[in-house]
């Protein structure tokens, strides 16, 4: 498998000339004769994404961050009453592995944290615990990595369930499919969907899957638990629902500060 991806994907090699920080870039200082120190923007190549640096600004799609953060917020309220569970995006991971380089998942799901830091890496061996699922959003450029090589690299770092949101060019349109792995005791297998195509996440106790061409979250019932429109929908009408109670409460306290006022008058 490696084998092919190498051959498929150049990893040492840049983005295109006419557009060199389409991956992304980072900063990297140098010293100067004189003793003076500069800094230099980079662009990076497939290979910094696939094992990125600190500080690495990576360049994504509306999609691909619209999708991301529409994952981290469901996953987030999966877990809200856990407070040793952490939903990450973008953060780097190390392993404890001598032989595995750190990897920048889309998003990753620890489970068993001991306490909630300010991280911009997860240090497995520092932390004692280890992501209990990562997904990854493919890109065009990016999507051979994601299903080559991370595909061996996290079975062999542990993580126990890998799915991949693959973004896919079918007849000129963007089509979304999903893509599960879970880990047995040789290596990764197929994680089966339903007979809806959905995957079932069960650390998160939900189902993941695609309608109307976007990602939908289902909880183990059926029922949906957001997709774009609901969710902003959602938020609306909360904030809605908020404002109008608010101005009901100030309405009543006038009234009762405008009767308490009458009182005082009538009592003097």
């Amino acid at each position: 498998m490696t084998t092919v991806a190498e051959v498929l994907v150049p990893l040492s090699h840049p983005a295109a000339p006419g557009d060199p920080f389409r991956y992304g870039w980072r900063y990297v200082p140098h010293q100067l004769a004189d003793g003076n120190w500069t800094v230099e923007q980079l662009p990076l190549t497939l290979e910094d994404l696939l094992h990125p640096e600190e500080g690495d600004q990576v360049t994504h799609t509306d999609a691909h961050q619209r999708r991301r953060r529409y994952l981290c917020n469901i996953f987030e309220a999966r877990l809200r009453s856990d407070s040793h569970a952490v939903v990450l995006d973008d953060v780097r991971v190390k392993w404890d592995l001598p032989e595995l380089r750190p990897h920048g998942p889309d998003i990753m799901v620890v489970l068993g944290v001991r306490e909630r830091k300010n991280w911009s890496s997860f240090d497995v061996a520092q932390e004692g615990v280890r992501p209990t699922l990562i997904v990854e959003i493919t890109s065009p450029e990016t999507r051979a990595i994601d299903l080559t090589f991370k595909l061996d690299e996290y079975d062999l770092a542990g993580v126990p369930l890998y799915v991949i949101v693959d973004a896919v060019q079918r007849q000129g349109r963007e089509v979304l499919r999903l893509l599960g792995y879970r880990q047995t005791a040789t290596a990764y297998e197929v994680l089966p969907p339903d007979d809806q195509g959905r995957l079932y996440l069960e650390p998160l106790r939900l189902l993941l899957g695609v309608s109307g061409g976007e990602l939908v979250c289902y909880d183990e019932a059926g029922r949906v638990l957001g997709d774009y429109s609901t969710v902003d929908t959602a938020r609306l009408a909360a904030e809605a629902r908020a404002a109008e109670a608010e101005a009901r409460l100030r309405a009543v306290e006038a009234e009762l500060a405008r009767l308490r006022s009458g009182q005082r008058t009538e009592g003097a």
